[in-house]
């Protein structure tokens, strides 16, 4: 009786706390709902989708729109000379002697000087130069988008197929579960030795293993998908399995023509020649004279004492007029030429090396895109096999022909042509995204 009251008293006693903590904590208002600490529902993406939300989010993206801005405004800094500039500024100091300041022009207390270059054929060239060099980062931009769109396809692709095999292997598991349970069971019979349990074993943990590392695999894609789609961190993203948009299958002859107009690195090459040429052809006519618009407006002060040194002082002063240089001889010039001409060569070597690198290289990626196609046929076929001989033994063991170990060894043999499969598979699609990459066709393929 009383091992009774005790129970009954520990049951009750923390519904009566329970009960008493209810009455002293105050109710959530109506207006107040209570939180919930649930994890957002999984969003299913499409490739095309992951694509785009990719193209948004980059911050590869954002760092080279701004290194293209900057590329922009470095450009803008030389054309700037060509404009008229006007500048307000004060020169006045204390002069004993004839005034003078360092820079050759006299103290005043108050001066406007407006400067603008008409015809300076080296500046011109430097111009020239930097508003290709922006241009050139434009096309680097352009290549940045390639690399995203390249990373974030690859990254999809390869989830949708490490999930399907995570399915397979789990399938795989629960067989070498089944074979290693009558495995056991015949070897405490006596129908079986010590070895092929091990042997079952092994096989299993070696499925454990393989699950463990895709597992490991599927964080690690999910949280670079997540960084790149800008998503958060604790959204869940669902894949389907894709294919490539159908054209991304192109002829080899077709890829090697459009890489040589679409490739972003070549553009690159030619982009740096132009700008090459712009330098040459405005280091050459450095020898032409150079002009300059020139005004100045001054106010003088007597404190300075311009009357003691020249016959007549005039508080307001205003110069205008241009300012021509004739080089007669410039060793400057020279070097400047030289080095130009250094450049511009080193440009077009590179250049021509880029051109027949990238010929060989898209012929050599189509090779590789035509031969992993074979390989995935061979895979599809022995996958094919694998279920039509699943299928036989499959009836077999209906009609009590077959065991359950043999049959689940089967299976385990299907599944493993079907991971072959999504291996193939993959392979070729990562062969077809370098081609496209290559040959500058990824934007077409998803317009």
């Amino acid at each position: 009786m009383r091992l009774l009251q005790t129970v009954v008293g520990v049951l009750i006693l923390p519904c009566f706390y329970s009960a008493a903590e209810a009455q002293e904590s105050p109710a959530p208002k109506p207006s107040e709902p209570v939180a919930q600490a649930t994890s957002p529902a999984p969003v299913a993406v499409t490739l095309k989708r992951a694509i785009e939300l990719a193209l948004q989010n980059s911050k590869e993206i954002q760092v080279a729109k701004i290194q293209a801005s900057v590329a922009d405004h470095a450009a803008q800094i030389t054309k700037a000379q060509f404009m008229p500039n006007l500048y307000a500024g004060s020169g006045a100091g204390y002069t004993n002697g004839i005034p003078e300041t360092p820079g050759g022009r006299a103290p005043s207390v108050f001066n406007v000087t407006y400067t603008e270059q008409v015809f300076n054929e080296p500046l011109r060239g430097q111009s020239k130069e930097l508003t290709e060099q922006a241009k050139a980062q434009k096309i680097a931009l352009q290549d940045a988008r390639n690399t995203v769109i390249t990373r974030t396809a690859m990254a999809y692709l390869e989830l949708g197929k490490v999930r399907h095999s995570l399915d397979l292997l789990r399938k795989e598991q629960e067989s070498a579960d089944k074979i290693l349970q009558v495995t056991q069971e015949r070897e405490s019979q006596g129908f079986e030795l010590p070895v092929k349990v091990t042997e079952a074993q092994l096989t299993k943990a070696q499925i454990v293993q393989r699950i463990l590392r895709l597992e490991g695999r599927e964080d690690e894609l999910e949280v670079f998908l997540k960084y790149q789609l800008g998503l958060p961190e604790m959204q869940a993203i669902e894949v389907t399995p894709e294919e490539l948009p159908g054209e991304a299958e192109q002829a080899g002859d077709n890829l090697v023509a459009a890489a040589l107009t679409s490739n972003t690195g070549l553009k690159l090459a030619e982009s740096d020649v132009r700008g090459k040429e712009f330098r040459l052809k405005g280091e050459r006519r450095g020898y032409f004279p150079t002009l300059e618009f020139v005004s100045i407006y001054s106010v003088l002060a007597k404190f300075n004492n311009y009357s003691e040194f020249f016959n007549h002082f005039q508080r307001n002063n205003y110069n205008a007029g241009i300012d021509v240089r004739v080089p007669i001889f410039s060793a400057q010039i020279r070097a400047n030429i030289a080095l130009a001409q250094v450049n511009l060569d080193a440009a077009r070597a590179n250049l021509s090396n880029k051109r027949a690198e990238l010929s060989a290289d898209v012929r050599q990626k189509t090779r590789k895109v035509r031969e992993t196609d074979a390989a995935k046929e061979v895979a599809r076929l022995e996958l094919q096999l694998a279920q039509q001989n699943v299928a036989v033994l499959q009836a077999q063991f209906g009609e009590g022909k077959l065991n359950l170990r043999d049959m689940e060894k089967a299976r385990l043999e299907e599944n493993d042509k079907w991971m072959a499969y999504l291996d193939a598979n993959f392979q070729k699609q990562q062969a077809q995204l370098d081609l496209l990459k290559t040959a500058g066709q990824l934007d077409k393929v998803w317009q």
